[in-house]
């Protein structure tokens, strides 16, 4: 059945953005909205199944690797000065610094972290990215595999073909590859089987042997630490402050969830606005949730209004999901 988030401006829709997603539960697939077999990068959602390699590899034990890194390292963080500073303290331990991480630089995320660096008359550092965390990570794995730091952001290093089997293991499929913002490889999934992974991630107890303990304490790392996972006003760090789930952002239209509780049980879901529309992203998933029986409270992105430059109202966004249970 459809699924999109419409954008009014005014009385009339504007803009149509079409969403896929998928729910999968104890059964298999569960439900759909749009197409559950599109092929979607996952981009920074597969970051949870990413981190497990901290654990598949000794990595959290050699290195003494507390709770808030393992967060880290399941990131699209904001960039604050709390982010940053645990990004450091993270490579201070692997006897690494700034310079390893090869995810490049950009400004944070977050306007307050932003000003506070111009202020300072300072440049953003490849701490600030959002993905210093996963790059961290996938350091720290390489050093505990004995493999070189060097090139760990290419497909054919150790570190990326471990991640590569473990999305396989989990989801039911071989993903397909391609490069990803920050220079390592990112996986393509047909929704369907992504949720199936997210669905594990929720229930470790279901997933193969080797990844049970990892799983879980990734999903416990995320819900114990939301501030880190993103940062003060982002979708992922309300719906893990105030929901039993695992809530992860990826790019360009996409979103995973791992939904401990909810009225049909524990649940995977994997989403993409088709376009790509952030903006649309965490409207369909608010809209979601509260259509399977989980209630956020209120949020920003509950029919939220389209504002023009001067600051009038010129319009909203309104997700209308229609899904087809199985």
């Amino acid at each position: 059945m459809s699924a999109f988030v419409y954008a009014f401006r005014g009385e009339f829709v504007e803009n149509r953005h079409r969403l896929s997603l998928a729910l999968w539960g104890r059964e298999g697939l569960l439900a759909y909205g749009g197409d559950p077999a599109l092929w979607a990068y996952l981009r920074s959602s597969a970051k949870p199944f990413q981190a497990l390699a901290l654990f598949l590899t000794g990595a959290v034990a050699r290195f003494g690797l507390s709770e808030e890194e393992v967060a880290l390292a399941t990131a699209s963080h904001d960039g604050t000065e709390a982010h940053v500073a645990v990004a450091a303290r993270f490579l201070e331990k692997l006897g690494l610094g700034p310079e390893h991480l090869a995810c490049g630089v950009h400004p944070p995320f977050s306007k307050e972290a932003r000003k506070a660096l111009e202020q300072a008359g300072l440049s953003p550092t490849p701490l600030h990215h959002n993905c210093s965390g996963k790059h961290a990570g996938m350091l720290a794995a390489a050093l505990a595999l004995g493999a070189p730091t060097e090139g760990y952001e290419r497909p054919d290093h150790p570190v990326q073909l471990l991640n590569r089997k473990t999305l396989t293991d989990l989801s039911g499929t071989e993903p397909r590859l391609a490069t990803d913002g920050c220079s390592v490889p990112t996986f393509a999934l047909p929704l369907a089987r992504a949720a199936r992974a997210f669905y594990l991630l929720a229930s470790p107890e279901e997933a193969p042997s080797p990844y049970q303990e990892p799983l879980f304490r990734v999903r416990e790392a995320m819900r114990r630490h939301p501030q880190l996972v993103a940062g003060p006003g982002s979708l992922d760090t309300l719906l893990m402050e105030r929901l039993p789930v695992v809530a992860k952002r990826g790019a360009d239209g996409y979103y995973g969830l791992a939904l401990l509780e909810s009225p049909k049980g524990p649940l995977g879901v994997a989403l993409k606005v088709e376009d790509g529309a952030t903006q649309a992203r965490e409207v369909a998933v608010v809209a979601l949730l509260r259509a399977l029986g989980l209630d956020p409270g209120p949020t920003p992105w509950d029919r939220p209004e389209l504002r023009n430059y001067r600051g009038l109202r010129v319009g909203h966004l309104e997700a209308h999901l229609e899904l087809t249970w199985l």
